[in-house]
């Protein structure tokens, strides 16, 4: 998520928690999504994936400044947590999925199409994550 305009510019979901199936498959889709600046934050949790060697190396050529967790402070990831805690309340718990593909893609289609496009955030004057940017972009040109 970027905490700018709470668009989720990054995600992967896997039937595994190796750092290639997970954290690497949404970084390479951050690339993708934005342009990536020297001295950006990146900010996440202390879990292994985003420890590990294979993640930092994926990282290291953008110049940016990796953020973990202080341990034991939930505070650190609030926004993150948040929208999890969507996520699990306004899909997943409303539905019963018979398989891993089902579940892809209603996940897929809650943060394509619902969060990024739709869903109103109260922190962007309740506006979609696209609307806002698109507000911003055309105010600054």
């Amino acid at each position: 998520m970027d905490l700018f305009d709470r668009k989720i510019i990054g995600w992967s979901l896997s039937e595994n928690m190796t750092t290639t199936d997970t954290v690497a498959k949404a970084w390479k889709m951050v690339v993708i999504n934005r342009q990536i600046k020297k001295g950006m934050i990146f900010h996440s949790d202390r879990g292994v994936q985003y420890s590990s060697m294979e993640f930092r190396e994926l990282i290291e050529p953008y110049d940016i400044v990796q953020s973990m967790s202080r341990i034991g402070n939930c505070w650190d990831n609030a926004v993150a947590k948040n929208f999890f805690k969507i996520i699990k309340s306004e899909l997943v718990m409303h539905k019963q999925f018979y398989s891993f593909f089902q579940a892809k893609i209603a996940i897929v289609e809650f943060i394509e199409i619902w969060n990024n496009r739709k869903r109103r955030h109260s922190y962007l004057d309740y506006l979609s994550p696209v609307d806002f940017g698109i507000r911003y972009y055309k105010n600054v040109a």
